[in-house]
This record gives structure tokens, sequence and C-alpha cells, in this order.
């Protein structure tokens, strides 16, 4: 099967996890820079959550199927329609043989992410499908879409079978729990978006003043801003020397801070080592919102410390693996009997617990 790009929108790519385990030979990782919503769009159409996907920025693609597919859209509020009439996402959405998905803009958030059965099928470099722009590798020949591109799929997974035949459920998660307010802040709608850090590795070459003033301290994340690090715009952070430093690794989430005093933060197409030192690291619970934040976004820092940073995690981690089990459930057409019209039924397992679930048309 396949998928044609009528419109390839703003900055749409093909990514997935990302290249692992190359860092040592100087390849940056690349991949999803909101790795959760593109993991829950993957699960909504029964792929493995590191399948190749779309990465839409702003404004999102139109795309037409040539055969009826399962398809899912993901990553703050984006507007989806199907046939121009309005689509719900983060929702298993069929697409019928003709019919055009388009995600028109985002409401909330900057990117979206486009999840289709099977996966985009794209060859694989150095493990990877993820479209690297500045190396001009992976997706399709290391660009963004095109307008008229054809776009092979994989192998329909089980659940889109299932769907497509009508003999499961159409699938849905609910975006108020998946923004998990207390571990995930809601992203600000023209406020201040609190972004949470860790001191270090190097914050011993600012002054002792500098350093207590990131805790709260607000920037503006600049339009000179891309994959590769988002430059902020604010208060300047004073070295406490100028000596310099062996270029040393860099992760997705530190904020390097280079000679002007102007902090870097480092995202997904960041480089693999770098001679600025970074004063702080942005935490993994707070990276898919970071990256759902665009130019103009005014954000504030809160230092945390390393165990308050683990403790998150392991609770967002949690949370994350709730959402994917929730979808992972193995519904089977219903035994018991139902005769009302426009009723159908289903054996719903959840975590090994049987539901008797009726679903009427009205």
């Amino acid at each position: 099967m396949s998928i044609k790009v009528i419109n390839s929108g703003l900055m749409t790519t093909i990514q997935d996890e990302g290249r692992i385990g190359y860092q040592a030979s100087g390849m940056q990782v690349s991949g999803d820079m909101d790795r959760y919503s593109a993991s829950i769009a993957n699960a909504l159409v029964g792929n493995d959550t590191d399948a190749a996907l779309l990465e839409c920025t702003y404004l999102g693609p139109e795309l037409e199927a040539d055969e009826d597919v399962l398809v899912a859209v993901t990553g703050g509020e984006p507007k989806v329609m199907v046939d121009n009439q309005p689509a719900h996402a983060y929702e298993s959405l069929i697409l019928h043989k003709g019919q055009h998905l388009k995600v028109t803009s985002m409401q909330e958030g900057t990117r979206a992410y486009i999840a289709v059965d099977g996966g985009i099928d794209v060859p694989l470099v150095l493990g990877s499908h993820s479209t690297n722009l500045k190396l001009g590798i992976g997706g399709v020949d290391g660009s963004k879409l095109s307008n008229g591109e054809v776009l092979n799929t994989g192998k329909p997974s089980e659940l889109a079978k299932a769907i497509l035949a009508g003999m499961s459920h159409i699938r849905h998660t609910d975006h108020e729990f998946m923004q998990h307010r207390h571990l995930w802040p809601e992203i600000q709608h023209g406020g201040i978006q609190e972004i949470r850090i860790v001191l270090g590795p190097q914050d011993d070459y600012f002054t002792p003043e500098a350093v207590q003033a990131l805790d709260g301290a607000e920037y503006v994340i600049s339009n000179d801003s891309d994959r590769m690090g988002y430059r902020l715009e604010g208060q300047v952070i004073q070295r406490a020397n100028q000596k310099d430093m062996i270029t040393d690794g860099i992760v997705f989430g530190s904020i390097q801070v280079p000679p002007n005093g102007l902090p870097i933060i480092m995202m997904a197409d960041h480089q693999t080592t770098g001679g600025y030192p970074k004063i702080a690291t942005v935490i993994s619970a707070d990276l898919p919102l970071l990256a759902q934040c665009s130019p103009g976004t005014q954000i504030s820092f809160k230092v945390i410390s390393v165990e308050e940073a683990q403790d998150i995690y392991i609770q967002f981690r949690k949370m994350w693996q709730e959402q994917i089990n929730l979808m992972d459930t193995e519904n089977e057409p219903a035994s018991w009997p139902d005769s009302r019209p426009g009723v159908c039924n289903y054996n719903l397992t959840i975590n090994g617990q049987l539901f008797q679930v009726s679903v009427e048309e009205i």
C-alpha cells in the first residue's frame, strides 16, 4: 500500500526513535522531537512504538490513501480534516481509498505526528528511518517531503486488519489524561511555560550568582531555533572565568552557554559533542513539552534535584506505558447476544480483565 502526498505542508519529515548507538562515531541521534506523542500515534494504529511516521511542524500535509488504511494524528492539539470534514486527533481513523487526510493547523503546540498502519517504508540508514536534514540522510533522500511524492507503507498491523474488517473497534486516548497535568503541565496559551532542569554538568564554570539566578529565570525561544537547538533570548549568564573546556558529550536537553552568555537548549538533531560549558539539563519528562514550544514562547526554568527528576521520570514512564497498555488490548467479537439494531458487542480484555461492551450507533 502507499500514501500520496498531495501537499507536503510547511515542514514534514519522516522520523522514528533515531540512530541509537552511533554517537561515539560522531553520528547524531535525530528522531522524533516529541517521542511521547509519536509513540502514542503508532500505538493507535497497532504499530511498534518506534515505527517510522510523519512529523509535521505548524501546517501539516494533505495525504491521499490508495487503499483503506488506519491512521492516527497526535501531538499538541492538531486540527484534523478528512475530506474537509473535522476529524478527531488522538483516535484511530479509517481513511478509505481515495480519501484525503489533512492537518490544517496546530491549535496548541508546534508538532503533529501522523502514523499509518504498517509504518512508512523507507530504507534504513544506520538502523533508522529518521530524516536528518543537515546531513541529508534518512527519510526520502534526506529531505522534507515534497508535493506528489508517494510513500510506501509496511505490512498492516493486526489491529488495522481487524478494525478495517469491522472486527474490532476504533480506539482513542484521553487527551486530558495524556497531558497528565501534575507531571507534564499543559501547553500555555500566551503564558510562561515552566521547564524543569537539573544543574550541571559544568555549572561550576559560572558565577554562583548566575547559577542561583537560573532558578526562575525567564527566556524567549528565538526565531533562530530548529530541530538542532533552541536559542534563547533574555538574561545573560555570567561565566566565572573564560577558561576553555575539553569538548564534551551532549544529550537531548543539554543547555549550553556560548561566550555571549545566552543559552542554547540542545534538541533532537543536536551534535554529539561541544566545547561550550553546559550549565544545566532539561529533565527527560519535560522534553516532549519543550518540543511543542515554538519560537516566541516564553519559558521559565525551575531547578530541581536529580532525585526529583528521577522520581518524576519514573512516574512519567509509568503513565506513558499505561497509555500504551490501554490501547494494546485483545478485542474479539462478543459471544453474548444483543439483537438491537445498530448495536455492536465486544469482549474487551484490558490488563487481563474482561469487559463486555456494547457500542450503539446514534
